[in-house]
């Protein structure tokens, strides 16, 4: 027997395992070490940790959580919308949308590598030819729709924008697999008319429109649906973070804009006339993307946490904020129609949350006020018969 168990644990070392035999019984309980190589590091984050700016939203509770990404996205994004208009106000550079484009998604690489640099995770968990499509769709939706400035005005270019909520919603359905209630919906038309209703206004008192204008947006819009979707799949299977997200797809669009402006001889004009006013240009561009960084970063945190459509419904009504100041701001014309097509954005909202919180808030059905109503009526009825 001692032979037996001398020649077990030679074997037990030549394997690099170790076996615990439990006296006559020829079962063993077999245990590995593993590798330096496959040992988890230390830093890896947990599956439910946000972080936004160096901020762990996960520490918080839902509503605060909600709150500080839309007061995030609100803040950021008022002062870009402001910031777009300004530097397309810019005689003359209304051509070089594209190279707005190229010079934000800079910046926004630059951003995203200095943020990775300060956490302690920096591995990219999210394959990069899912991020090969992400730039793709990110480029289309912010590039077509910078370049559309230069066709249409910044009221209806945020109001074509503000229309995705519905391909969101069938772009959920298609790649998520998603089903929404008829609350849902009922948010999504109510926007969606609300804000039609808006650019007919538009087209009424202040005409700006122009076919090229309307194609570039439309195509902006639809990958503007698709990529919130896609964001949010990807960052929910891999669990990557908002500055990986940010850096690898950004970075990669860049090479996408700048390989296409070569090709299509738009750089040189474009360096060209940027150089003769820089401070107009570059300078406003850094705000502009700073403010763009920030914002898209509370975005992305909303994307994970809430899901894409209730993220669109944020921005959606931080877009129609950001048409209030443009006409305070910039002069522009004005008419009651804005102020109806608005409350009608602001119904879709309201429904919009009330559907994310049916279990809390309780409203009454049409049903049960007609069954309350008919018993008031028998009650009434019966104390006068007494």
């Amino acid at each position: 027997e001692k032979q037996a168990e001398d020649n077990n644990s030679i074997e037990c070392s030549k394997a690099g395992t170790m076996d615990l035999k439990f006296a006559s019984s020829r079962k063993y309980i077999s245990i590995s070490v593993p590798s330096k190589s496959q040992a988890m590091s230390p830093h890896i984050k947990s599956v439910d940790d946000v972080v936004v700016l160096g901020m762990n939203l996960s520490k918080f509770n839902k509503p605060t959580q909600f709150f500080i990404c839309v007061s995030g996205v609100f803040m950021f994004y008022l002062i870009y919308g402001y910031l777009q208009e300004l530097i397309f106000s810019v005689e003359g550079f209304k051509p070089f949308g594209w190279y707005l484009t190229l010079v934000q998604f800079g910046f926004y690489s630059i951003f995203g590598l200095i943020e990775l640099q300060l956490i302690q995770d920096k591995r990219r968990r999210i394959p990069g030819k899912t991020y090969m499509i992400i730039a793709f769709l990110t480029v289309g939706t912010m590039g077509l729709s910078n370049t559309s400035l230069g066709y249409l005005n910044y009221p209806t270019q945020v109001i074509f924008k503000c229309c995705k909520l519905i391909p969101v919603m069938i772009g959920g359905v298609f790649i998520q697999g998603k089903r929404y209630n008829i609350v849902d919906v009922s948010a999504a038309l109510c926007m969606s008319l609300g804000l039609i209703w808006f650019t007919l206004a538009d087209s009424t008192v202040a005409p700006n429109f122009n076919l090229t204008g309307v194609i570039l947006i439309s195509l902006a819009l639809c990958a503007d649906a698709v990529i919130g979707n896609v964001q949010e799949k990807a960052m929910k299977l891999h669990n990557g973070s908002n500055s990986e997200m940010v850096l690898y797809s950004y970075s990669i669009g860049f090479v996408y804009i700048l390989f296409g402006l070569t090709c299509t001889s738009g750089l040189s004009p474009a360096v060209t006339f940027c150089s003769k006013h820089p401070v107009q240009t570059y300078g406003y561009a850094f705000l502009f993307s700073l403010t763009g960084y920030f914002g898209i970063s509370f975005v992305l945190a909303l994307i994970k946490i809430f899901g894409a459509l209730l993220a669109v419904t944020v921005t959606t009504g931080r877009k129609a904020m950001t048409i209030v100041l443009s006409f305070l701001f910039f002069a522009k014309p004005f008419t009651l129609q804005y102020v109806w097509s608005g409350l009608l954005v602001v119904l879709g909202i309201f429904l919009n949350v009330y559907s994310k919180n049916m279990d809390k808030i309780k409203l009454p059905s049409l049903l049960g006020l007609w069954k309350k109503s008919v018993e008031e009526r028998k009650s009434r009825t019966l104390s006068q018969t007494v």
